[in-house]
């Protein structure tokens, strides 16, 4: 594709663009609400938006730290793609075998970036210039609180995209020449379970559900039923092109609404102390004594959950992290953690047929990916290569010259052979140790919101219940 801009700064620009005459679509109907230009700073102060953007400034350093934590930890709890896999077999094979478009996959490449920063950028703005102070604050807690609700999932519940697993499934999105650096900089390609591209939307419809039964306002009148429907659209888009790319398994799914509802009850349950009591307030609702035994009982559980996972069933040598037959060329991205202590790299062939691994840097692979496909030939002089047997491996140090220097492995059947390949690759990152206790703690947010949400469903249901 020739075009100067990667995927995530043309998704910006589409985002910057479309914000303005999307909103006076789905306000025509009622722009009596509509703040004008001079009201907007003093809206912003009067109603306290500050912190929502102060929110969201704090949230991209969070979430850049939690994938800090990703790949070292991996390590120490393996992954549980096999369980996944033998769940679903090759079913996202057939939903990729459905369609063959070269014009579908530019769409829903595009889409999938563009309409998840869409959905967690837009709405607080919609109903900020709206005069909608109340959805404002739940629309942008609802990205914070499930990303929150997510971290333990993705740090020590690793389960691979179903391009790395599934024999013949493609990676039609991640490997292209013009993705292939965005994501191998920002996706580690294991955060499978769970799927906030369904969950983030889902949580943000359940909050408006419960936003009209509250004040008895019928969708079929709402001012914001633009809105709803775009974001009911993007679901139906995504449950189909997250399995179609060769991103997600369906399994993906299930754990995404789920924490689609806890998010949305949360959300609503502290918003109105925030808005009326400011956040003492808010934390105090974790210390209510109709709330603290479910969230001690629920921190608990999640601590035994980390230890279980830590050096259990997902670290089994036995289990493959990337499988492959015939054309198949799989990719893992190796992490930049020291410029002094080196990554001590293990690539295993866990299965029968033999393997060819190439070590090589990311800048020789980018411009021979295309739309699933990597040209392992072309990108055989540039690296270091090995054939593995069954049974054995490959061990190396990985020491990046600076913080730019993004290297890759790629892994292909041998030539000639008709089985199925097996590669489980193990990186012993610098100060794992030390990352474990701090993604540990990271958690620990997420097993308060579980607590917090089943505590409040549980007094909710009392009939003596006050708030």
């Amino acid at each position: 594709m020739i075009w100067p801009f990667g995927p995530y700064g043309t998704s910006i620009g589409l985002l910057l663009a479309l914000t303005t005459p999307l909103y006076f679509l789905w306000t025509r109907k009622d722009p009596n609400h509509r703040l004008s230009l001079r009201e907007i700073p003093l809206e912003i102060m009067n109603q306290r938006y500050y912190w929502h953007i102060l929110l969201y400034a704090a949230m991209f350093g969070f979430k850049a730290f939690t994938d800090h934590h990703n790949e070292p930890l991996k390590e120490m709890v393996g992954g549980y793609t096999h369980l996944i896999h033998a769940i679903e077999g090759n079913f996202v094979l057939g939903v990729q075998s459905i369609i063959e478009s070269e014009v579908i996959i530019q769409i829903l490449s595009l889409h999938y970036l563009f309409a998840y920063l869409f959905i967690i950028w837009y709405p607080p703005v919609h109903h900020i210039l709206s005069g909608d102070r109340d959805l404002a604050d739940l629309s942008a807690m609802n990205y914070v609180l499930i990303y929150l609700l997510a971290v333990p999932f993705y740090l020590f519940f690793n389960v691979e995209v179903t391009s790395s697993y599934v024999p013949g499934v493609e990676a039609l999105m991640y490997h292209d020449s013009w993705n292939i650096a965005f994501f191998t900089d920002n996706d580690p390609f294991d955060n499978g379970i769970p799927s906030l591209h369904i969950g983030l939307p889902v949580s943000l419809l359940l909050i408006h559900r419960a936003h009209l039964k509250a004040n008895g306002i019928e969708i079929s009148t709402w001012r914001h039923r633009g809105l709803d429907r775009f974001i009911m659209a993007n679901v139906a888009i995504y449950s189909f092109s997250i399995l179609y790319l060769g991103i997600h398994w369906v399994s993906d799914i299930v754990p995404g609404l789920l924490l689609a509802v806890i998010c949305s009850k949360v959300c609503i349950h502290i918003q109105p102390l925030l808005r009326e009591s400011g956040i003492k307030r808010a934390i105090q609702t974790f210390t209510d004594p109709r709330h603290i035994k479910t969230i001690v009982i629920a921190i608990i559980l999640g601590m035994l959950a980390i230890s279980v996972a830590i050096n259990g069933s997902g670290t089994d040598s036995d289990h493959p992290d990337f499988r492959m037959e015939g054309d198949d060329v799989r990719l893992d991205t190796l992490e930049i953690h020291s410029l002094s202590i080196p990554t001590v790299v293990t690539v295993t062939n866990v299965g029968d047929a033999p393997v060819q691994i190439l070590f090589v840097d990311r800048d020789f692979v980018e411009p021979l990916a295309d739309r699933g496909f990597i040209d392992f030939e072309s990108a055989l002089p540039h690296g270091l290569s090995e054939t593995l047997e069954s049974d054995s491996e490959w061990s190396f140090e990985y020491l990046p010259e600076n913080l730019l220097d993004v290297d890759v492995i790629l892994m292909r059947s041998a030539q000639g052979s008709n089985e199925i390949a097996e590669v489980a690759i193990l990186a012993d990152y610098p100060y794992s140790d030390t990352l474990l206790l701090s993604g540990t703690l990271l958690c620990l947010p997420s097993f308060g919101l579980m607590g917090l949400f089943v505590g409040h469903v549980r007094s909710e249901r009392r009939p003596d219940h006050s708030g």
